[in-house]
């Protein structure tokens, strides 16, 4: 992207502005046309930059600075062709211009061409003095391609000429967790913390790597070393609260989460830990208030929801379960794993007609688990609703062909239908433990003396 200090243009802006209230047609040389464009580029008056770009295009129609920017605006505006067309006429007026193939690198990879993406990059690299910006492109595109050994040499040229280009950091360590290469990220920021045995980022990578591989007292360390580097680092507090949970420590657990907390924003993530340790410790009511705490401070945090209904469901007060689950719905739309919880609180409360409508939600959305086609076949059976109930089971039985599940309803749906010979013969293709295990559920008991 082209670059200027606005301070340096004040005078050409005001100049430009008055001009256009005049409808008096003024000269300003190319690169006043350049700073008054990208000025309202970057305070996105995007009308305003493309009229200047026209006035200066007509007066300097042989600039190739105006024509990348008229370019880059086109790429912005996603008119690909278009700006490629300008950036062919550029290219004849300077062929040696970086932004020409950075800006044909930027349209290949918009257009899921990232190996062209990575040529005009590599051809950018032959005419730029900021090789970093590029080679951290170059790294994104390889990351893209999985290409992820190349993606890890850019990231680490990167890195090697900026310790604190922390993206390049994180990308890199992405890179060599997709190598399995814990002993080179363990590397990397060893290295990194040899240059600056204070870097709060490094340690919190380091024990995070740890953690996965359940070292957790060097874990434990390296959190303690983010937090010495950096007293306010909040992702070092939470993942040591999040070990100490781990390892049984949760009053402990719980004093870490609480620091967290004093010293960012209200997190429904933090709040959720803290109601999950409180859970453990069978502090029901903190429990419940701290899960409250976390959907409201983030009314989209499913597993805050989750937790609410499921905590209520297991006290067997559906009502509350019920309530919460439909809050739940209205602040995350067509969740299928809330669809089902309203499913299954429905069907605790009887009422099996909603049951179905929502089971059959959760199929719709794409979810098709066996445990919720049965409860939906559960609901069809008992609402004697058999012809539905019999075309479930062969819509099931598409995607899970010897499901003895299935099998065992098309059996009970027989039987409801008044063809106990067929029934029996569904039954036999089941082996007899699984037969005896099916037939304990309630539903189901008293067909067992029938066949």
């Amino acid at each position: 992207m082209l670059n200027f200090n606005q301070d340096d243009f004040a005078a050409p802006i005001s100049k430009f502005e008055a001009m256009l209230k005049t409808n008096e047609v003024l000269f300003f040389d190319a690169q006043e046309f350049e700073s008054i464009a990208q000025h309202y580029i970057d305070y996105g008056k995007l009308n305003l930059a493309d009229r200047a770009l026209e006035i200066g295009m007509n007066q300097h129609p042989r600039n190739g600075e105006l024509l990348l920017l008229k370019s880059e605006m086109l790429i912005f505006e996603g008119e690909f062709k278009k700006s490629l067309e300008i950036i062919e006429i550029a290219e004849q007026l300077v062929p040696q211009h970086e932004e020409i193939f950075l800006q044909k690198a930027t349209i290949a990879s918009k257009s899921k061409q990232h190996s062209e993406a990575v040529k005009y990059l590599n051809k950018a690299l032959e005419f730029s003095e900021d090789h970093e910006e590029i080679w951290r492109l170059l790294g994104m595109e390889f990351l893209v391609l999985e290409d992820f050994n190349s993606a890890k040499y850019y990231f680490q040229l990167c890195l090697d000429a900026d310790p604190l280009d922390y993206q390049s950091l994180y990308n890199l360590l992405y890179a060599l967790e997709q190598l399995n290469d814990s002993t080179g990220a363990i590397e990397t920021l060893n290295l990194l913390l040899e240059k600056d045995p204070y870097c709060e980022v490094a340690w919190h990578q380091l024990g995070k790597i740890y953690n996965a591989q359940n070292k957790l007292e060097e874990a434990i360390s390296a959190f303690e070393f983010a937090v010495i580097s950096d007293d306010k680092f909040t992702g070092a507090y939470i993942e040591k609260g999040k070990i100490l949970e781990k390892t049984g420590k949760i009053n402990m657990a719980i004093e870490y989460y609480h620091i967290a907390l004093q010293i960012t924003d209200p997190s429904a993530f933090i709040y959720y830990r803290i109601a999950t340790c409180h859970k453990i410790l069978g502090n029901d009511n903190l429990s419940i208030q701290f899960y409250e705490k976390a959907i409201n401070t983030e009314p989209t945090f499913e597993k805050g929801w989750i937790a609410i209904i499921d905590f209520y469901f297991l006290k067997r007060d559906f009502i509350s379960a019920l309530r919460f689950a439909q809050k739940a719905i209205e602040s995350n739309g067509d969740n299928s794993i809330i669809t089902f919880k309203i499913g299954e609180v429905l069907f605790k409360l009887n009422k099996f007609s909603d049951a179905a409508f929502y089971f059959e939600s959760v199929i719709k959305l794409g979810n098709y688990d066996q445990y919720i086609w049965n409860n939906l076949l559960d609901c069809l059976i008992i609402l004697y609703r058999f012809n539905q109930a019999k075309n479930m089971v062969y819509k099931a039985l598409e995607i899970y062909s010897d499901s003895p599940d299935f099998i065992f309803r098309l059996a009970i749906i027989e039987i409801k239908l008044g063809n106990t010979e067929l029934a029996k013969k569904h039954l036999n293709t089941i082996n007899k433990s699984m037969l005896n295990e099916l037939f304990e559920n309630d539903l189901y008991s008293n067909f067992k003396n029938i066949v």
